[in-house]
């Protein structure tokens, strides 16, 4: 039974990194009051950009560009939802559909008909000695691509940021009361400009975990509505980083279980396993009563 718990921590880890960054990158949108469904199409212009720098420059370079591609996005979405002040809920479905659309135009254009395949370079685990070699839990917290040990190191620095600082505490108050914070001589403007490109980045860097610490390829909607459910997991986790940690790892739970059921021989229909964590999130967003506890001006 070790081995098969051992390899379902590890997936559940996996599983739980990307949604994890898209979903801390949608905290800090949603502190500042914008619902940004733009996120899935940051993640899988993320996913394209990575794949493209890093078959050029390596895995690591590939993260910058994956990131670059999320900004790309989120400034479409700025410019729009916030500078034109068009509804940010049609502006994010339209940006999400294009980037669905552009990266899958592009990816057939750049490769062909028989696709990247598994050649692009990827992360290499990174152990932390002494740590990594903790029965059951080691390789799973420990042992993990560059991505994870990033993750580890947002949950508190974004929530120091958020709470300890001026300019965090000046995004909090945009979220929560624009006038007010007019009143105190802050630009709301600027600062969710700043909240969507810091989202947008996140969830680019989601998208380009995918390619270079998971799979090795990219796949035309790879994504996969992954960004939609790190906006669920950001209400799920009360607008906060570690929240949004702890609800991912329930989804990437649920996600790696079809893997240790299978290693303990449960003969049980895939499609189950596949529709289980989707399932979950619905029950538990109906659970906590879904917005309850949203910043005030959370979509304004």
């Amino acid at each position: 039974m070790t081995p098969e718990l051992e390899a379902f921590l590890e997936a559940t880890v996996r599983t739980a990194t990307p949604l994890a960054i898209a979903a801390i990158g949608e905290t800090v949108s949603e502190r500042a009051g914008v619902i940004n469904l733009g996120l899935e199409g940051a993640m899988i212009a993320g996913a394209f950009g990575a794949l493209i720098v890093a078959g050029i420059a390596g895995p690591i370079v590939g993260l910058g560009g994956a990131i670059l591609a999320g900004v790309a996005v989120g400034v479409l979405f700025a410019a729009f939802a916030i500078a034109l002040r068009t509804d940010q809920i049609i502006t994010g479905t339209a940006l999400t559909i294009l980037a669905l659309g552009l990266t899958g135009t592009l990816y057939r254009t750049a490769y062909g008909a028989s696709g990247a395949a598994l050649s692009t370079p990827m992360l290499d685990h990174l152990a932390l000695p002494g740590l990594s070699d903790i029965p059951i839990v080691g390789t799973a917290l420990f042992a993990q691509p560059l991505t994870t040990w990033l993750l580890y190191l947002l949950v508190p620095v974004v929530w120091w940021w958020l709470t300890r600082t001026h300019s965090g505490l000046s995004l909090r108050s945009v979220g929560e009361n624009p006038d007010a914070a007019i009143a105190a001589g802050i630009r709301p403007g600027r600062v969710r400009t700043v909240a969507v490109l810091t989202g947008c980045a996140l969830g680019g860097l989601a998208g380009g975990t995918l390619v270079v610490a998971q799979v090795g390829t990219f796949a035309e909607g790879m994504s996969a509505g992954r960004g939609f459910i790190a906006i669920a997991i950001v209400v799920l986790g009360r607008w906060h980083p570690g929240g949004a940690l702890l609800g991912a790892l329930v989804f990437g739970a649920a996600s790696a279980l079809q893997y240790l059921l299978q290693a303990l021989g449960q003969e049980l229909p895939y499609q189950l396993f596949l529709a289980l964590p989707y399932v979950l999130v619905l029950v538990l967003l109906a659970a906590t009563r879904g917005r309850a506890g949203a910043p005030a001006a959370l979509g304004q």
